[in-house]
């Protein structure tokens, strides 16, 4: 009995995110910008007269506050239906309620990304050991009341 030969996931160019536009990169490339940080999964308030962005210490309740990570990534929107999926064509939209540390921001700005992500340090725990990511502190938001959303705003 023969069996097929597993397909690797295709290998990430050296330091690509230097040297390939953001709209130039292979799906795996795009995907690998992502720190794990978590801060895109916060709630957000948006001030209706400035419309200036207010992070909340609240997550998505997809968010799995230990990895940081979408605990249903693929089939988000199915559960999440107003999750903004990120893309080069949507980012011009969205970049401004992005993180400040949000590699896809920072590319998108033209600045490079920070020493602690997981592509610059080769360690994927750089960014909790920085202090950046959500973990530890985020609140799922089936934990609160939406009417206290206020009460939970952070400094980005």
């Amino acid at each position: 009995m023969s069996r097929k030969p597993a397909t690797a996931a295709p290998a990430l160019r050296p330091r690509f995110w230097e040297r390939v536009p953001l709209d130039k990169m292979t799906p795996q490339e795009w995907e690998a910008l992502c720190d794990g940080c978590g801060r895109c999964c916060l709630l957000k308030l948006e001030d209706d007269e400035t419309q200036e962005i207010a992070f909340t210490r609240v997550s998505c309740r997809l968010l799995d506050t230990d990895t940081c990570r979408c605990g249903q990534y693929e089939t988000r929107k199915t559960f999440v239906p107003d999750c903004v999926v990120l893309t080069p064509k949507t980012l011009d939209e969205i970049a401004y309620w992005m993180p400040t540390t949000c590699a896809y921001r920072r590319l998108h700005e033209g600045k490079p990304l920070n020493d602690w992500h997981p592509l610059v340090s080769g360690d994927p725990a750089s960014v909790h050991e920085a202090g950046v990511s959500v973990k530890g502190w985020a609140i799922p938001e089936f934990e609160i009341d939406e009417d206290d959303l206020e009460d939970y705003t952070i400094d980005e």
